[in-house]
């Protein structure tokens, strides 16, 4: 195992939730402290307080990763005598560096909407609302055939051909390729002046477009020719969507009454507030971790018949109650599923990468609410 820094370990985690997936005006990235210097312990945490500081003081830990950045606004001065500067002094003086995956980690495959997902044990899962997507592009190339698996291997290893659950996917076609090299080529096959008939296959395979780079280089690498024959094609066809909240069924149907009992049970919370008639049935849930209130509209769209948020005010409540949608509000801290979710996933990447590093989950809970 090699000790790692704290960049090496945000790249490997922004692989995963990158800051571009971030709604706009969303605090994510490093806030405190520095990435520039060894980590060996990582602190994963939905909140940044003085008890979550002082965990990660007992133990050791050198980087936090919280869901919930503690600067969200411009800072107009950093006074160590109120709250928020006492914990950036506290960091500050014990070394410990601050790193927020917010609305980014939201998003991504894997993040916290489908944490809950699958927490509530919901099948068929789509996202919510789309932030984002990406298009594809096509990628010809015409290769000897006695290379045609290692340009394929190549560029399927750099993320080419991968659609939805499959990769490696590629359509080949058998053909002949002509060429006459010139005096001044270095012909893999033929020489000089003379025209060359050789077998060929023609490799087709779709890719997202932000891969091009490393799929060309791949292909180029791999490819014995001097100077390949290839083409690249734009396509109108969006790949990678990402967006915010979750969307499944349930294998049975059931009352309100009896998920609501079930999502308490599930995401371990004291209690939950429901809007709609406890006695409908309902099979189809939309999910949003944190404070969902902008997208009651975007549930019932969806054709959901129960949302699970959190922070609904009274007003959406009734505004929802009004659109026949059912709420289920679990509270807001339902999102410290993360803490779990980060630090296995990590943990798994620093094990394939051999990276001496150890992700653990906070123990502290952050909830401000009692119920009495």
């Amino acid at each position: 195992m090699k000790q790692t820094n704290g960049q090496q370990l945000i790249d490997l985690f922004e692989k995963w939730a990158p800051r571009s997936l971030a709604v706009e005006g969303d605090s994510v990235g490093l806030q405190i402290g520095t990435l520039n210097k060894p980590i060996s312990k990582v602190l994963v945490t939905l909140d940044v307080n003085d008890k979550v500081i002082d965990e990660a003081i007992e133990q050791q830990c050198e980087l936090i990763i919280a869901h919930h950045p503690p600067i969200y606004k411009g800072l107009k001065n950093m006074r160590t005598d109120l709250p928020q500067g006492r914990l950036i002094e506290k960091l500050i003086k014990h070394n410990i560096s601050v790193y927020a995956a917010h609305t980014n980690l939201d998003i991504a495959t894997g993040g916290v909407n489908d944490l809950l997902a699958n927490a509530l044990e919901l099948e068929n899962v789509k996202i919510l609302e789309q932030t984002s997507a990406e298009k594809l592009m096509k990628l010809v190339v015409f290769t000897p055939k006695e290379t045609t698996e290692l340009v394929r291997t190549a560029i399927a290893n750099a993320g080419a051909g991968q659609l939805g659950a499959y990769s490696a996917c590629s359509f080949t076609t058998s053909g002949e390729g002509r060429f006459k090299p010139s005096e001044d080529a270095k012909p893999y096959i033929g020489g000089a002046n003379e025209l060359s008939i050789v077998d060929e296959d023609r490799v087709e395979v779709v890719f997202p477009i932000s891969y091009k780079n490393r799929v060309l280089k791949a292909m180029l690498s791999a490819h014995p020719y001097e100077e390949p024959a290839y083409d690249l094609l734009a396509m109108e066809i969006d790949v990678l969507e990402k967006g915010l909240g979750r969307v499944g069924l349930l294998r049975e149907a059931v009352t309100l009454s009896d998920y609501a009992q079930i999502v308490k049970k599930q995401l371990n919370v004291p209690f939950v507030r429901v809007v709609g008639d406890l006695n409908r049935t309902v099979q189809k849930v939309a999910v949003l971790g944190g404070d969902g209130n902008k997208y009651i509209y975007a549930a019932k769209r969806a054709g959901a018949d129960v949302f699970i948020t959190g922070d609904l005010y009274f007003h959406v409540a009734q505004d929802a109650e009004a659109l026949n949608l059912a709420v289920i509000d679990p509270g807001h801290h339902v999102e410290q599923i993360m803490k779990v979710g980060v630090a296995e996933y990590m943990n798994a990447e620093c094990a394939t990468k051999k990276l001496s590093c150890t992700f653990i989950a906070s123990n502290i809970s952050t909830e401000p609410f009692q119920l009495i």
